[in-house]
């Protein structure tokens, strides 16, 4: 069922987070000293400072009187409990609080700091304001009400809880239970075996479950940064299932986790390594060429790929190309975001770029727990705040949740490949024919003639959906471009079944992603189903499963999830 709808107004940014952040980092000296600063202008507009205290206290005294002047989002689930509106103790704290919020915001926007600090200034004012809400204390009233229901055992467990996080998570809240899930039982559990295996990747073919299957065979490249079960969880997530069930001849990648004899593994170090388990597949397979599908900094893989196959005349190879959620443009889009990229990238000068690649090559790779934690720090309330209060306060386990398990699997980059994603955000060289070189070859994504399927997602926080619209234009041949009414993850885990699931489409894919996003048509369901239709078209005939994995000079290894997956 398809509706034409009149033209929608753009959606509004609802994170300062993107990959950039993850990537670059966030180092504590910055915070400290953009702190400091604020200190400093306080003493540099001591009238300034004085009247916006004065208005506080104004603020404040209304406030003891029992005035509410300032109204809660009410899609705040910090204070959602009715406590906090109809108790005269919290309703005084929590308009105290926000008093004190507003009255700081208006003093940074009413300085004479320069538009840069201003935008650092509020990053750190909003990461303290966050910390210091007063649902973040044992005064909390849900605390206070586990207290007695519990007669008093919420407290003993959440004590237990922050020291095991500060022994085995760094000090961070733990976002998932630990014990719910195992790799290979119930996530990752799909029938296959690794049929190929170099120092970078296992390649992993999996058992047909259709009575018939394709030619082509499709190769998934996941992420370096995660592991590749993202595409295998629960059953009724499964993306493998969905295209083995539907004819598909599946393998999928499984990067190795690297270490610090592995710090010379640059973007290069990875195009070779799929174009090896390309040539795998074909072997295997008997076809001429690969439907490759590459996902977040997998589909800059592929898309580096394509361009060196290009350059050596050999992108005959590759059928079709798949992107979920990739970015091939790193720039934001001034028409869809006002903000020049995001606060925290303010932080980032030649200096801390620089810094950045310098430690990530001492230590031989980045830690994707530091990946994990700046990202955590970019949206605190979801990420750390709110598990604050499970975890310790109520005494509560963390969710069993199978993607959270999944994110919180980490895996680490090599140096060499930390810098190259530092340089592409810093250059952004794909926007430019022969911008970027890969194994000795330059890349021209304009030359890539390879048909090519698209997916963003409209709440991604990560990998902006305008973004990855414009690394859609980059691209050369035939294109698609499809918007899921999701975030990062769950564009990519977008099953049919969910009544909720959206997408927007248009086949006019002119320059201006606001023209395209006003003009596009709202498609009511999962965007699996038209992928699926179009990726067959460009899989060949189908003939009678063969059920046989591998071949004679790629015999099946260990089974499926493998042995790069379980590597800490």
């Amino acid at each position: 069922m398809r509706d034409q709808p009149a033209k929608r107004a753009l959606p509004a940014r609802n994170s300062v987070m993107n990959t950039q952040n993850a990537v670059v980092g966030l180092r504590g000296r910055d915070v400290l000293s953009t702190l400091r600063g604020l200190v400093l202008q306080g003493v540099k507009q001591p009238v300034h400072s004085a009247r916006h205290a004065l208005a506080l206290g104004s603020q404040l005294s209304r406030v003891l009187l029992g005035d509410t002047p300032f109204k809660v989002n009410p899609q705040d689930v910090r204070f959602a409990d009715p406590t906090w509106r109809d108790n005269p103790f919290y309703s005084r704290s929590l308009q105290a609080y926000l008093a004190c919020q507003k009255q700081l915001n208006s003093w940074i926007d009413e300085s004479n700091l320069d538009a840069d600090d201003r935008a650092r200034a509020r990053f750190v004012a909003t990461m303290l304001g966050d910390a210091l809400a007063p649902s973040n204390t044992v005064l909390n009233p849900q605390v206070i009400k586990e207290l007695f229901n519990s007669s008093g055992s919420s407290l003993i467990k959440g004590v237990t809880h922050l020291f095991d996080d500060l022994v085995n998570n760094d000090g961070m809240p733990s976002q998932v239970s630990k014990h719910a899930f195992e790799v290979g039982r119930n996530l990752a559990a799909t029938s296959g075996a690794v049929v190929f295996r170099n120092e970078l990747l296992e390649l992993i073919q999996y058992k047909p479950l259709s009575e018939k299957q394709y030619a082509k065979p499709l190769l998934i490249v996941p992420p370096q940064i995660n592991k590749f079960y993202i595409f295998d969880l629960s059953s009724e997530k499964s993306f493998v299932q969905y295209a083995l069930k539907n004819g598909l001849q599946t393998f999928v990648i499984s990067w190795r986790n690297p270490d610090p004899r592995h710090r010379e593994w640059g973007l290069s170090s990875y195009v070779q390594a799929v174009e090896a388990a390309i040539d795998a597949c074909r072997e295997i397979t008997g076809s001429k060429d690969v439907n490759l599908l590459g996902a977040c900094a997998g589909g800059l893989t592929i898309a580096a790929l394509q361009g060196h196959l290009q350059a050596k005349r050999q992108l005959r190879k590759v059928a079709s190309a798949t992107y979920m959620v990739s970015l091939l443009d790193s720039q934001i889009d001034s028409q869809i975001d006002s903000q020049i990229d995001s606060p925290a990238m303010l932080f980032a000068d030649e200096l801390t770029l620089e810094a950045a690649k310098r430690r990530s090559y001492q230590k031989g790779v980045l830690d994707g727990r530091d990946m994990a934690r700046v990202f955590a720090w970019m949206r605190p309330n979801d990420l750390i705040w709110n598990y604050w209060i499970n975890n310790y306060l109520l005494g509560k386990q963390p969710p069993a949740f199978d993607i959270l398990y999944w994110n919180n699997d980490n895996t680490r980059l090599p140096a060499a490949f930390h810098s190259d994603l530092i340089d592409f955000f810093k250059h952004n060289p794909l926007t430019r024919p022969r911008g970027l070189e890969v194994c000795g070859t330059p890349v021209d994504l304009q030359k890539i003639t390879v048909d090519s399927f698209s997916v963003a997602g409209i709440n991604d926080h990560i990998t902006p959906w305008d973004a990855v619209y414009r690394s859609t234009l980059l691209l050369g041949g035939n294109r698609r471009f499809i918007l899921s009414n999701s975030g990062h993850i769950q564009s990519i885990l977008n099953p049919p079944g969910n009544p909720k699931s959206t997408y927007l489409e248009n086949p006019a894919l002119g320059r201006d992603a606001k023209v395209w996003y006003e003009d596009a048509e709202q498609v009511q369901g999962s965007w699996w189903p038209i992928w699926l239709e179009w990726i067959q078209e460009r899989s060949g005939e189908q003939s009678p499963t063969l059920m046989a994995l591998g071949n004679q000079n790629f015999p099946p290894m260990e089974a499926a999830p493998g042995t790069y997956v379980h590597v800490r």
